[in-house]
This record gives structure tokens, sequence and C-alpha cells, in this order.
């Protein structure tokens, strides 16, 4: 059976970095858009006030997910190139697994970055296609995908979802990413998350991918997490 680190490091990170931007802002209540808001939680922390929006793409399964949550006020699906964000509206967002499974990763980052407000911070958690996870499930045919789905995950996790994997969601294309439009990473970590490591099938197929890859495709992450600050000022854009 595959080793599965414990994540609760990466909820510690999230959570401080968290408190700290509110401790920044004289202790008022902090919007977050929660940005692939299928599986994920927004943030809670004790004492801090969170008023939590989702976004995501519209998907059947997705949808499904969404039916009973009620830890969001409000929350809508569809072409993330065009639903409404309204422009600085929001001190975090929260962006949990979804630029690898979204086609225009780019562009949808972008209109993210503009419904943040200056000094904003950006909780990102995605696959790294570079990873053995990321190319195992990348390669995969969605029909096996379908097929495997329910006996490798748990039954509660929504999918499967598509794997589209653009090179933004890889660390040189995220660091590219942020060094283009003068964003600041704060954090930079790799954890092991992926919904079907507790598998036993599924961890020998990410052992073989790496090994075949000679260690180009790695086993031993599947989850890039990092802390991005959006700066305060305009000029601050690296050119």
């Amino acid at each position: 059976m595959c080793e599965v680190r414990s994540v609760t490091h990466r909820g510690d990170l999230f959570h401080q970095r968290l408190r700290e931007h509110w401790t920044g802002h004289f202790g008022r209540r902090l919007d977050v858009l929660v940005a692939g808001c299928a599986d994920a939680q927004p943030p809670v922390l004790e004492h801090i006030e969170t008023r939590a929006t989702g976004v995501d793409e519209d998907h059947p399964a997705i949808r499904v997910a969404l039916e009973e949550r009620t830890d969001m006020v409000a929350w809508t699906l569809g072409d993330l190139r065009s639903v409404p964000l309204p422009p600085r509206s929001y001190d975090v967002i929260q962006l949990s697994f979804l630029l690898e499974r979204v086609k225009h990763a780019e562009l949808i980052f972008d209109r993210l970055l503009q419904s943040l407000r200056p000094g904003g911070l950006i909780l990102l958690r995605m696959r790294d296609r570079g990873s053995a996870y990321g190319l195992l499930d990348r390669i995969t045919p969605s029909w096996l995908r379908r097929l495997l789905w329910r006996s490798l995950v748990d039954p509660v996790t929504p999918g499967p979802l598509p794997t589209i994997y653009e090179p933004l969601t890889s660390s040189d294309g995220i660091h590219a990413f942020c060094l283009s439009r003068g964003l600041m990473i704060t954090d930079d970590e790799r954890n092991v998350s992926g919904p079907a490591r507790g598998s036993r099938i599924a961890c020998a197929a990410i052992r073989a991918v790496a090994n075949l890859t000679s260690g180009r495709y790695p086993a031993s992450h599947d989850e890039i997490t990092m802390v991005i600050r959006k700066p305060q000022h305009h000029f601050a854009r690296i050119i």
C-alpha cells in the first residue's frame, strides 16, 4: 500500500496566512471566493468571520455535490470565462483543484485575479501535471476513469471530472504566470492528497509511471500548494 503523508500542515499553513491577513485588516470580515467549490470546504477559523461564495464549472457531478451544501452564501456554475465575477470583491480566493480540469486556465486565473482586492491572497491547491499521478490522470481514457472511479475514491467525491492539465498546472507554469502578473508567491509546498491514493491498484500504477519515466514524473507528490499575494498597487506589476 502506498504511503500517504499527513496534509495537516497544509491546512495549518492556510489558516496561519488567513489569520495574518485578517489581523492586517483590523479584524473585519473576510470575503472568500471558493473557486473549484465542488469538493472544497470554505475556510473556518475560530473568532474570524468569513463569508464564502462558490464558483465552478457547470458539470452534472458538481451540481449534484453542491445541492446540499449550506456552507456558502451563494454559488454559481457556468463557463468560468464568462460567469459574473465582480471586480475587487474578495479578500481571499481559495483556488482548489480547478485549474487542472478546465480549458483556458490562464484566462480563468486572470478573471479570478480581477475579482481579488489589492493585497489579497490566493490559496492555491492543484494537481501537478509534472507528477506521476498527474501524468497517469491525464492519459487514462475517460471511459476507464468512469468505470473505475467509484471503486478508487471516497463515495462522496464528485466525479470523475475532466482532466485537461494545461501547462499552467505545473510548478514552472505557475511561477512563470505569477512573475508575469507581478504576484508574490509566499509559500510553495508539495503534498500527497490524490483521491485515488488509498487504492493499492492506483498506488502501484503511480509507482510504475515513476519507474518507467526514470523519475522524471515522481511519485513523491501529486499536489502543488501555494499561497500567492496580489500586490497592493497597480504599479507593483512586473513588466
